[in-house]
């Protein structure tokens, strides 16, 4: 019997049906997402905190991840409630969640807010011992939850400006007015300087805020990403205890409360329940919350916070209504490289003089400069010559958005540099990822000196960034041919 021509078209119909399941199968399933958070506040007590020991919390500590694959290419990004994550405690996190979910640990990437609240190292007490088990299991729990609750999802990326609580913190001072650095020398710029003696900022501010939006493909929302070069806040509120003592509260600071407000934002009374928002500290070596101009009148504990937390969150909104089309099979890539950085060389003359420094008195020391032993023993301790250390620098693609990370707390025209140069449409960094390794400024500002550049808290040769920079540029070139 002869087949009528409308009788052909569920025939063909069915073809399309079979090619298209053909094409998602040959990719992978498409793009799919999935988000974890994981609750790590401490519960063994007490806690050393940077104030001091404390019992108390105010508000909590999580580990947020968010996971995302196309076919072959998947990266997942945690990000971790704490001043910085060491290289070592990474890595073993990073294997362990592979083991458990089949992904690489190249293809996994972890961060720090670098909250200065959060419990920090440096003794060996059972609240320490329980807290970094506690972190270190919720690292590996995020990432794995993240991996296992992939979804079918479309992705978008924009950016918003919040110039308000940016400030750059690096200060030429009015003349005679410079005091001696830790090892008796006069820098040209100081940070954190007395306002009376303020002349001119030593670089620039980064105020965007950048976002990454998930959506699954009927349009909830998923997840998302937000980038701000901007350090910790403070302003954490004090307890006082039984017997008189007032003491600090352990806190995820704005980074916290940015996630906290986020889902409101994007899903208005009725936040969606497995919604995840976190936010990554871009490059902020220098910038802080401080406004040198004295605009600000006095806060409440915790109401700047709250308020940047507040300023952030509606910039991210203004991003996320500025998105005019999401990706649903955005290409998803990794790149991660080791890249061996040299231990500045001090010179026989900065030796000697660090050795003297020592022999002096305790108070005749303190008098050239309160921390002057801490940053002589640091000029012995990196003097050993030819030291080396691998760092690793990573990036992902996800579509027209690229991510690129160092293990530093890095000056801020080092993040805008490569912003610049990035061959992507959108390009952020993320500072303290994979280890944490302490201030990397460009070669311009350690000529400059100041707390950031000092050996100890920048101990690397002065052009790292240089190469960190090249190494990151590189490896986006290597993605956008993808």
């Amino acid at each position: 019997m002869k087949i009528t021509p409308m009788l052909q078209v569920p025939a063909l119909v069915g073809v399309l049906i079979l090619a298209a399941i053909a094409a998602v199968a040959q990719d992978g399933g498409g793009f799919r997402a999935g988000t974890a958070a994981v609750d790590i506040s401490p519960t063994v007590f007490p806690i050393q905190l940077r104030s001091g020991p404390s019992r108390h919390v105010h508000d909590p500590l999580h580990v947020r991840a968010i996971a995302f694959e196309r076919g072959q290419g998947r990266a997942v990004i945690a990000v971790v409630d704490a001043l910085g994550i060491d290289r070592e405690t990474c890595d073993q996190a990073k294997a362990v969640a592979a083991e458990k979910t089949g992904w690489t640990p190249s293809e996994m990437l972890v961060c720090a807010t670098h909250t200065h609240s959060a419990p920090k190292g440096g003794d060996t007490t059972p609240g320490r011992t329980a807290y970094e088990e506690k972190r270190f299991n919720g690292i590996v729990q995020a990432l794995t939850d993240a991996i296992h609750s992939l979804e079918a999802a479309k992705v978008g990326f924009a950016s918003d400006q919040e110039p308000s609580e940016v400030y750059n913190r690096r200060w030429f001072l009015k003349p005679g007015t410079m005091e001696p650095n830790p090892l008796g020398e006069l820098d040209q710029v100081r940070t954190n300087a007395p306002r009376p003696n303020l002349l001119t900022p030593a670089g620039p501010t980064d105020p965007e805020v950048c976002v990454v939006d998930v959506r699954t493909r009927r349009g909830k929302a998923l997840g998302l990403i937000a980038n701000y070069a901007l350090h910790y806040v403070g302003g954490i509120p004090t307890v006082k205890e039984e017997d008189g003592k007032v003491v600090g509260m352990a806190s995820a600071d704005y980074f916290g409360e940015f996630a906290r407000i986020m889902p409101y934002r994007v899903g208005g009374a009725n936040p969606p329940d497995n919604f995840v928002a976190l936010m990554t500290n871009g490059a902020s070596g220098d910038i802080n919350n401080i406004d040198f101009y004295g605009r600000r009148p006095p806060r409440a504990p915790f109401e700047q916070i709250q308020l940047v937390a507040t300023k952030t969150a509606d910039a991210a909104w203004r991003a996320v209504k500025k998105i005019e089309r999401y990706d649903e099979n955005p290409l998803v890539a990794t790149r991660r490289r080791e890249v061996t950085l040299k231990y500045r060389q001090t010179t026989p003359a900065e030796v000697e003089r660090a050795r003297k420094l020592l022999e002096l008195p305790r108070k005749q020391r303190e008098q050239i400069h309160s921390k002057a032993a801490q940053y002589a023993n640091a000029t012995l301790v990196y003097s050993e010559p030819d030291r080396t250390e691998d760092v690793i620098v990573q990036a992902i693609r996800l579509g027209d958005q690229a991510i690129v990370s160092m293990p530093f707390e890095v000056l801020v025209e080092i993040g805008l540099e490569i912003k610049a140069k990035s061959p992507f449409p959108h390009t952020f960094l993320v500072e303290l990822a994979n280890g944490a390794y302490g201030y990397l400024p460009p070669p311009h500002q350690h000529e400059l000196g100041g707390y950031e550049t000092w050996i100890g808290t920048s101990r690397f040769e002065t052009d790292s960034s240089v190469v960190l920079t090249r190494n990151l540029l590189e490896m986006l070139d290597e993605l956008k041919a993808l």
